[in-house]
């Protein structure tokens, strides 16, 4: 029983180190990266006219801002018209309906489109609203997304070329200062705004439409069969079966869109479940695909590796309960420095992609104390990620075997910087078999760190008291919102 232990324990460590290797060649890539060159300026009199959906599910506090900022636009307002798709069985239909009438008596072309079914979730609200669309081209932002002005103006040139469907611009965020875990959220999505789609495009690999804060050509969409309800991330899907039709996605890190971070805790998991389980069912769906497609071997490495990082949840999961089980066995099996080479090896991997990513946001001039910060940090989102690993598991384990489940809000709050605006805090969550089970690996990690001091084994101390910790701190976030 050891021995298979030992076996599943390799497997997976190996696993997230083939993963990290990938990254490595992503950051590679960025770092040799050339200076985009911008498109001519269009031509004034015959600006494109542009399409801007708004899909929006009960947000009756961040929904009238969304609009006042889209309607704010540097654009000539009979070059673009707002489709609000409200899918809302609250209040937000008759906030988004005064402000449309607000705006249409200024001469603006703005229209709510409100279903009652949901159906599709998103990607049902977003292919509802195309028919009707008049835009050539179609701009997309979530409830929580304030563009700038001038947003349309920096990005429209792009499709001048004939084969771009899709330009995608970097997120920012509004509140990555309210808290702790709206810090560390933000220090992990810019590994992904930065490493990621720059590096991917650098290395002339598949990018990523990230559901917003993008503009399709819409011919493109339609090209590539049109929005699916097939998974929870209908942008990932349809960002790749475009590419797979020739249609290329540009990534523009210099633009950029804030946003707002989710901070309660059950948002988090909510947002992280969706985003997983989303990858997952991707993966099933599109890996055939992938496979089959007439590309590059590199470009094929790194769709699957893109198609499967949610999986690194599951790895890390698995090595973290394996671990467990060696702690007593380890020296008998003397296999002890080599896993903690391999272990460190990954490390190195993702602390150098963090730090790049993150250095590289910085304002100028960058001073020693914000270095120091992102040095305090890391270990902490390394922390957090592991205490998010067994609610991660569960959501790619759903879309791996194709178990479907229910599009689930993250609910905004209408905060920036560390201002938070009044919200109703009367309804909360129950107490689920996640939540146990959260508290339960809190207590057995726990006990790890005892049986390694009684035995006087501490390869996997400082591993396990960072899993101790990560599902401790998740357990009690999330207690404290039940």
């Amino acid at each position: 029983m050891a021995t298979l232990i030992l076996v599943v324990y390799a497997f997976f460590l190996a696993a997230i180190l083939l993963y990290n290797l990938l990254q490595l060649n992503l950051l590679f890539h960025y770092l040799r990266r050339g200076k985009i060159v911008p498109p001519p300026p269009l031509d004034p009199a015959s600006l494109p006219l542009v399409t801007i959906q708004l899909p929006l599910y009960n947000e009756p506090y961040v929904a009238e801002r969304l609009i006042d900022n889209i309607l704010a636009l540097d654009y000539p307002r009979d070059r673009f018209e707002v489709q609000v798709l409200d899918d809302s069985t609250d209040g937000t239909t008759a906030l988004c309906e005064r402000k449309a009438a607000h705006y249409r008596a200024q001469g603006f072309d703005i229209q709510v489109i409100h279903r009652t079914d949901r159906w599709g979730y998103k990607a049902g609200a977003l292919a509802d609203g195309l028919p009707r669309a008049k835009g050539e081209f179609i701009a997309v932002f979530d409830a929580d997304f304030l563009p700038n002005p001038q947003f349309l103006r920096r990005t429209l040139g792009y499709f001048q070329h004939p084969k771009v469907g899709v330009v995608q611009t970097r997120w920012t965020h509004l509140n990555e200062d309210y808290s702790l875990f709206a810090k560390l959220q933000a220090l992990q999505l810019n590994v992904h705004f930065t490493i990621e789609q720059m590096g991917r495009r650098a290395g002339h690999h598949f990018l990523q439409f990230n559901g917003t804060a993008g503009i399709w050509r819409k011919s493109a969409i339609a090209d590539a069969g049109g929005w699916r309800a097939d998974t929870l991330t209908e942008d990932l899907d349809l960002s790749y079966r475009a590419q797979m039709r020739g249609w290329e996605i540009v990534y523009l890190e210099d633009v950029e869109a804030p946003a707002e971070l989710p901070v309660e805790m059950n948002g988090i998991k909510s947002q992280q479940f969706r985003w997983m389980k989303g990858g997952a069912e991707n993966a099933r769906l599109l890996t055939p695909l992938v496979l089959k497609a007439d590309i590059p071997l590199s470009t094929r490495l790194h769709a699957m590796a893109h198609l499967l990082n949610s999986s690194v949840f599951l790895a890390v999961l698995m090595i973290a309960l394996t671990s467990v089980a060696l702690v007593p066995v380890m020296d008998r099996y003397g296999a002890y420095t080599g896993f903690l080479s391999l272990s460190l090896l990954g490390l190195v991997g993702v602390a150098t992609v963090y730090f790049v990513a993150n250095l590289r946001l910085l304002p100028r001039p960058r001073t020693l104390r914000q270095v120091l910060a992102l040095i305090f940090y890391f270990p902490l989102l390394l922390t957090l990620s592991m205490g998010l690993s067994f609610h991660n598991s569960v959501a790619v384990i759903e879309g791996l075997l194709g178990i479907k489940s229910s599009f689930v809000r993250t609910p905004k709050f209408n905060i920036v910087g560390q201002q938070r605006g009044k919200t109703d805090r009367r309804q909360r969550n129950p107490i689920g078999k996640s939540l146990i089970i959260e508290g339960l690996l809190t207590l057995l990690f726990a006990s790890a760190l005892v049986i390694a001091v009684s035995l006087q084994s501490y390869g996997f101390f400082i591993f396990h008291l960072m899993l101790a910790i990560g599902f401790g701190a998740i357990f009690v976030a999330s207690w404290r919102e039940r």
